[in-house]
């Protein structure tokens, strides 16, 4: 009977070890993904224009919006609207920004996922719907232009992504 019981304390024991193991194994991470805020449209360089002042009162304000909020690395494009919309994040976090290819998002998917890291993700309207698209597992489209007040969340665990979308709320006057 003392040998049953032994073997039973040991079986027991290999499912509590192995559970704790599996659920300490399992790190659940955060993605944010934004587009750049409002660009000039009448710059010099129409292809990488600067932030207008609306822009810059956008990037403010999502330093502020993540201000108690974990994050790992800080990503742009190498574009200075996307620079400049990361830069208040990333003085407010004390990090450099690390800059990704927008042509090559399936990568960067697989890298996110892969490094398990809490980011924040700085991108275009083209880039940052369908990135959060790759992140779990649909197709999502890009959105229009005019659209710079999305914040997607992307939230990993189990290797699965749950997408929640925020609508951000500053008002610039014209």
């Amino acid at each position: 009977m003392r040998i049953k019981t032994l073997i039973l304390s040991l079986f027991l024991l290999l499912i509590f070890l192995n559970g704790t193991y599996a659920q300490e194994s399992e790190k659940i991470f955060t993605i944010y993904l934004v587009r750049h805020a409002e660009k000039e449209l009448s710059a010099e360089n129409p292809k990488d224009p600067p932030l207008t002042p609306c822009g810059e009162k956008r990037a403010e304000s999502l330093a502020n919006l993540l201000k108690n909020v974990q994050l790992d690395v800080i990503y742009s494009t190498e574009y200075i609207r996307t620079k400049e919309t990361a830069q208040p994040v990333a003085n407010e976090k004390e990090k450099e920004l690390t800059y990704y290819d927008p042509v090559k998002l399936a990568d960067f998917a697989k890298l996110l996922l892969k490094n398990k890291e809490d980011v924040l993700v700085v991108g275009h309207s083209n880039t940052t719907p369908v990135l959060a698209g790759l992140l779990i597992g649909e197709d999502l489209e890009p959105f229009d232009e005019s659209i710079y007040n999305l914040v997607y969340q992307v939230v990993v665990s189990k290797d699965k992504g749950r997408l929640h979308v925020f609508h951000t709320a500053v008002v610039c006057n014209k």
